[in-house]
């Protein structure tokens, strides 16, 4: 049985980042008593299969694909966009067991990844500083000081939202036939646990158990802004059963990754803890290698996966964000490279996808940065199109085994 999570009172003398200000706002109590009172929108017995699905990636018997969308838009949170949302990631995700030859587990970035954490806390636009846009959950994308004023009725709304998509992963999890023995294919939730308002609240107790468990998403994530060991979101992640998972980036130490990897899985339990490297396609090959040896020499069987996106952002000349994908398949390439040549299985890609035809993503059909204009509809980060993942899937993904 894990340790019971600090209260609010605790949590509240952790240092936590990229936290809205809003405390003062008349509505934050009244949400966050809503937000505790509120029906699980996952359940421990979901969470024992996912586990179960990632210690099978763990011991290099599957894979995992991880995708979906950098900020999720509460405008695109109907049935019709989720579905087409859960189709292109099973599309995605048949496509790359083809290649692979062995097992998928499919975990979408949907059901809640509705925060951002931002590098700055204020942009200016038309010569006017504003807030930076946080995600739907905290405020608008919206360049005016109100529509970017963080308001925490946002948080009801996302678990509204969220609540949705979960019905819709749950139906297709049900009807959906098993791709291993040991393996639910899914589709299952993953999300940035970045708004605290909104994880904290939504911590439940397995009355089976007794054991905690968070049930706003089966796998939740700290960024590479969050993963403070002595911070807030690290001791509500170490403190709860779902399968966990961290972003690193080039910042991350031998040492520090090692001291996260014993905060957040003690007991080294196959199928608890995800590493998600993301480093650039210019830089992994010098940073990775001697993550990876700390990590065996210290005996956790974690999942590596690949985000070979968020290492390789670039800005254009007009200041558009956008990623090549040439670039993103160097370092998707030698990650597997790099973890197969230190006896580690390469488990999979996390991958920033629009279901749609959008032109965020400059490799395949967008030949230039000047198409660039044409369907650049992200809220954040510029994602790949289906054609587009399935192309890097292509020349990266090993062969069928005979």
């Amino acid at each position: 049985m894990t340790a019971a999570p600090p209260t609010i009172e605790e949590w509240a003398r952790l240092p936590a980042e990229q936290q809205p200000d809003w405390r003062s706002h008349p509505a934050h109590g009244r949400v966050r008593t809503k937000l505790a009172e509120a029906p699980a929108l996952v359940f421990p017995e979901e969470l024992r299969a996912l586990r179960a699905g990632l210690a099978e990636v763990a011991a290099g018997r599957a894979v995992a694909l991880q995708a979906g969308d950098c900020a999720e838009s509460f405008y695109e949170s109907t049935a019709e966009h989720v579905a087409g949302k859960l189709a292109a990631l099973e599309s995605l995700a048949t496509h790359f067991a083809d290649r692979a030859g062995i097992p998928v587990l499919r975990i979408g970035r949907l059901g809640g990844q509705f925060g951002k954490p931002r590098s700055a806390p204020t942009e200016s636009v038309d010569g006017e500083d504003l807030l930076a846009f946080h995600g739907h959950l905290v405020n608008s994308e919206i360049p005016s000081p109100a529509g970017r004023r963080p308001d925490p009725r946002r948080l009801l709304w996302g678990y509204q939202f969220a609540s949705e998509a979960q019905r819709a992963m749950r139906r297709l999890r049900e009807t959906g036939e098993p791709v291993a023995e040991s393996i639910n294919p899914g589709p299952w939730s993953s999300h940035d646990a970045l708004v605290l308002d909104y994880e904290g609240p939504l911590v439940r107790t397995d009355e089976a158990t007794g054991d905690r468990y968070l049930a706003s998403t089966h796998l939740p994530w700290l960024g590479a802004r969050t993963a403070d060991l002595a911070g807030a979101h690290v001791a509500l992640l170490s403190t709860i059963v779902n399968p966990v998972a961290v972003k690193v980036s080039t910042r991350m130490t031998p040492a520090a990754l090692i001291a996260l990897c014993a905060a957040l899985d003690p007991e080294r339990v196959p199928g608890r803890l995800t590493l998600i490297p993301r480093m650039g396609a210019t830089t992994i090959a010098a940073a990775l290698p001697p993550l990876v040896r700390a990590v065996r020499s210290a005996g956790h069987p974690v999942v590596w996966l690949s985000d070979p996106m968020h290492g390789n952002t670039i800005r254009t000349a007009s200041g558009r964000k956008t990623r090549y994908l040439d670039a993103m398949v160097a370092e998707a390439s030698a990650f597997n490279v790099l973890l197969s040549a230190h006896g580690s299985h390469p488990g999979g890609l996390h991958l920033e996808t629009a279901a749609e035809a959008v032109t965020e993503c400059v490799g395949g059909s967008v030949g230039s940065e000047r198409e660039l204009a044409d369907n650049y509809t992200s809220l954040c980060d510029p994602r790949l199109t289906s054609d587009q993942a399935i192309a890097l899937i292509d020349r990266v993904a090993v062969e069928p085994k005979e």
